[in-house]
């Protein structure tokens, strides 16, 4: 019985564990960080029809042979497409991941159901159907509200970048560079991600012969940036009608500014009143542990 224990208990911590990995993967080390914000680095192969890629986790690979019964659903959504997008995610690896979740979801109750079973202490039926279907459900939409999270980090970080894209982009035409050359030189002094996406995109216009404020245009409604997609208008405005460029894009970046600093205090006050949450918790706890005697004391004197 002892033994059976012992297996059964480790069971269930594996378990735990898998599901904590899932829930909070390690972070990856500085290397993979500077090897995914590579311009240059070579993109793979693709992988053949019906396998997974060979750099995707297990996950994905224990969830790829559902994919084709989730596309046949309409999955993936449009908004969750330009979510993906926005973070250089395949809709495949998404979708296997999805998979992967709500079964290891369903399945575990029952596993942990079954194994209580051969201790010689099952639980009723009905605990193990209604947490698989609980679970399951939340693993299979677990991995949505993170790529929306992650997406929203992403765009936010994009408007940053944005912001002292703009600024450059003022002290070179202000410097007596043109409207083609300065979006060029501003966008190759940043290093990070969405420095390298305004390099990409420029350089794609350059080798396709379209105008820079056309790749740009398309570069803010793939990642969903309207700021980004305001810039390219006034450049073409600039660009075909001689409009004074200098001063509109000093109004865009002041206005975006303004609106950072908004979502900041936004993100101040919600900060804020989460931190009042655990002393209203810890209030509530003293006063049960204060009036709990008393209590016990009258309702047994009665």
């Amino acid at each position: 019985m002892t033994v059976t224990l012992m297996v059964l208990a480790a069971g269930v911590g594996v378990g735990l564990w898998a599901l904590a990995v899932w829930l909070f993967p390690p972070k990856p080390s500085l290397a993979e960080i500077l090897a995914h914000l590579e311009p240059t680095a070579a993109t793979p192969a693709a992988a053949p029809s019906g396998v997974p890629p060979e750099q995707d986790g297990w996950a994905v690979r224990a969830g790829w042979p559902f994919i084709g019964l989730l596309r046949a659903t309409g999955l993936p959504t449009a908004a969750l497409r330009q979510d993906l997008a926005a973070l250089g995610r395949s809709a495949e690896a998404h979708l296997a991941e999805k998979a992967t979740a709500g079964l290891a979801g369903a399945l575990f109750p029952s596993v942990v159901g079954l194994a209580f079973a051969a201790g010689g202490r099952p639980f009723p039926w009905t605990i193990p159907v209604t947490l698989a279907l609980l679970l399951g459900v939340g693993g299979f939409m677990l991995p949505d509200l993170t790529v929306k999270a992650d997406a929203d980090r992403q765009r936010r970080a994009f408007r940053y970048a944005l912001s002292a894209y703009l600024s450059l982009i003022q002290v070179l035409l202000a410097g007596g560079a043109g409207v083609e050359s300065a979006l060029t030189d501003a966008a190759a002094i940043g290093d990070s991600w969405p420095f390298v996406a305004l390099r990409r995109a420029l350089r794609t216009a350059r080798e396709t012969r379209v105008s820079p404020w056309v790749a740009l245009g398309q570069l803010g409604a793939d990642l969903q940036v309207s700021e980004l997609v305001e810039l390219a208008d006034a450049v073409a405005l600039a660009g075909t009608e001689g409009a004074r460029v200098r001063q509109s894009l000093e109004a865009k970046a002041t206005t975006l500014r303004v609106r950072q600093a908004q979502d900041a205090e936004a993100d101040a006050a919600a900060a804020t009143e989460r931190m009042s949450v655990p002393g209203v918790l810890i209030a509530v706890g003293f006063i049960l542990f204060i009036f709990y005697p008393a209590l016990t004391s009258i309702s047994r004197s009665f």
